[in-house]
């Protein structure tokens, strides 16, 4: 009976000692990323607990998380076996931010003023209902099954598509949405928020505000080789810096999003390993720090979280989005831009038509072949925060396509060639194929004008 005993005692503290190495160190993370799942979740999109638990929370893990909201005071916390507490707040034209025991919660804060389209003009320029268009050249029997493709048969987890959603010549010719959500749905872009950012840069750069070819304005890189990196070199994402990009371990990036006040620091306080523009790194780091650099360009930080929305969402129609902020009051340009699908589309409109909305220029048509041009040492599939296809990475679709992209599969294609705009978002599913999805589209486009 002792040996009994003796052996049960060694196997709880061998397991008490693997979980101490391999999961404990994750807490943080876990109730951090579930806090701020369905804080955002919850008060933007009004999802309900158990569909976020059930659907935005299905990551490896997250499952220990036991999760809570708050109505009145509107927040959100999370534990793990009632340890690790985390607490993320909302608040209204912020969004939600993930908070620490230091933040002080009754301090004022500042929100970005926002204006609303009020043109009586149909989508997209305009919140109108779009118009019926029936185009000659479209097989509308082929499109309609690669829509229906590329969602889930009722019960089935393989392709978990939210919605899709195809422009031809601005007009939508297919929209289809899951269960749970519809066109006025608020969806994460995660990383597509990225783009965001970088349009932020053009902006300013047609208003004659600031030279990406430039060194980075960054105080502390002046006394050493960092001082030779450009933004240019940042948007590129070749900056140099160390960085590690890993959302299956702790990594620079899961601590920034998951532990950072000041998200803006973590890649700013990093040593450079290369020199710019020999290695070509992804890093959400460098899309935080240069939403750090966009805000070192206004007198004050009311004028910082006014420009993303009268310069370029709003003015486009964007009203839906919301960029969320860190603790430090900060836009999260690496990661937390929330929209509506046919907002998420409208972005991808101002890209085809070259920074040009309804006869106004937001950025110069130049800012498009920069941001297109493939970086060094990316072999073809990154440009100036955007995806590209030049090296035929999506082998059945046109090589002149771009795209945002973001964690789980949430995607804005923009192909010229093709005046052709599509948008899927949703969760990560084992079989969904965007070449495939793609390659369907663009078949049922094939028959020729009359």
């Amino acid at each position: 009976m002792k040996k009994i005993v003796k052996i049960a005692v060694i196997a709880l503290l061998v397991g008490i000692c693997y979980f101490g190495f391999t999961t404990y160190p994750k807490l943080d993370l876990i109730s951090g990323f579930s806090a701020k799942s369905i804080a955002s979740g919850h008060f933007l999109d009004h999802r309900s607990l158990s569909l976020i638990e059930k659907g935005d929370n299905d990551i490896d893990m997250m499952d220990l998380a036991t999760n809570q909201i708050d109505e009145a005071e509107k927040w959100a916390i999370a534990s793990v076996y009632g340890i690790k507490e985390r607490k993320a707040i909302y608040r209204e034209g912020l969004g939600a931010t993930l908070i620490n025991d230091d933040f002080d919660v009754s301090k004022p804060y500042l929100v970005p003023k926002r204006t609303k389209l009020n043109n009586n003009l149909p989508f997209p320029y305009g919140n109108k209902e779009p118009r019926d268009t029936i185009f000659a050249n479209v097989d509308y029997t082929k499109l309609n099954v690669a829509v229906a493709n590329a969602f889930d048969v009722q019960g089935e987890l393989k392709k978990r598509t939210r919605s899709l959603l195809v422009i031809y010549k601005d007009k939508i010719i297919a929209e289809k949405y899951d269960t749970g959500f519809d066109k006025n749905s608020k969806l994460l872009g995660w990383s597509m928020t990225k783009s965001i950012t970088s349009a932020m840069f053009g902006v300013l750069e047609k208003q004659r505000k600031f030279d990406i070819d430039d060194p980075a304005p960054i105080p502390e890189w002046k006394n050493d080789s960092r001082k030779l990196i450009t933004t240019s070199d940042l948007l590129h994402m070749n900056s140099g810096l160390q960085w590690v990009e890993d959302y299956a371990s702790i990594c620079d990036a899961t601590k920034m999003l998951f532990q950072a006040e000041d998200m803006t620091r973590a890649q700013l306080e990093k040593p450079a390993e290369y020199k710019p523009n020999m290695r070509w790194n992804y890093s959400s780091g460098t899309s935080n720090l240069l939403s750090g650099i966009l805000r070192k360009q206004f007198k004050t930080h009311q004028e910082y979280l006014d420009f993303w929305y009268t310069d370029l969402i709003d003015k486009i129609g964007m009203n839906s989005m919301v960029i969320e902020t860190d603790m430090a009051g900060n836009y999260v340009g690496s990661s937390y831009g929330w929209a509506t699908t046919r907002d998420w589309a409208k972005f991808g409109l101002l890209y085809l038509h070259k920074g040009n909305w309804n006869g106004e220029q937001i950025f110069n048509e130049s800012w498009v072949k920069y941001i297109t041009t493939p970086t060094n040492r990316s072999e073809g599939r990154y440009g100036g925060h955007f995806w590209l296809n030049a090296g035929g990475h999506f082998r059945d679709v046109p090589k002149d396509m771009y795209h945002c992209s973001g964690f789980q599969g949430q995607m804005v294609f923009i192909t010229p060639s093709l005046d052709l705009v599509v948008v899927r978002l949703g969760l990560e599913g084992p079989e969904f194929d965007f070449n495939e999805m793609l390659k369907g589209v663009i078949g049922s486009l094939e028959k020729k004008p009359l």
